[in-house]
């Protein structure tokens, strides 16, 4: 878990969270709206928003859009959070099924942390364990060779 969790306002620009992302190598902030969390703006959220090459290329001036609009206007309001105490493997399994790169950690009704895709390879890479299986156990194999169809 990462417990220095960089955040958005819902009333901040999408150029500003995409400058915070870029800068900091990270594909999603946690939105709060006067210190409560309210939902989440991906790297995804941030594409969908801007507008497509031909519109940029026809004089639209990216900086100008991106500061035209609100983080509110695109973020995700559907979140899913955790608690400090979920266990590491229930958390992995809501990442992965329904498919989304971060769970923001929640105590009482404040955000103390996020647990990202990073965070769980970083934690398997170290040798530890996720629900009682080591990371020692995994074993790095070969990819097949594809057969190629006989003339």
């Amino acid at each position: 878990m990462t417990r220095d969790v960089l955040t958005v306002e819902i009333l901040d620009s999408i150029g500003l969270a995409r400058r915070i992302m870029a800068k900091h190598r990270i594909n999603q902030l946690p939105v709060l709206d006067g210190g409560k969390l309210v939902g989440i703006v991906t790297d995804r959220d941030l594409r969908d928003a801007y507008p497509t090459s031909m519109v940029i290329n026809r004089g639209e001036e990216i900086d100008r859009f991106a500061d035209t609009y609100t983080v509110e206007e695109v973020m995700s309001y559907n979140l899913m959070t955790v608690s400090p105490e979920t266990p590491l493997a229930t958390a992995v399994t809501l990442l992965q099924r329904h498919r989304i790169g971060s769970l923001p950690v929640v105590e009482a009704g404040k955000l103390v942390g996020i647990i990202t895709r990073s965070d769980i390879l970083d934690f398997v890479l170290s040798g530890s364990s996720i629900g009682g299986v080591p990371s020692g156990n995994v074993k790095k194999t070969k990819a097949p060779r594809s057969s190629s169809p006989e003339s």
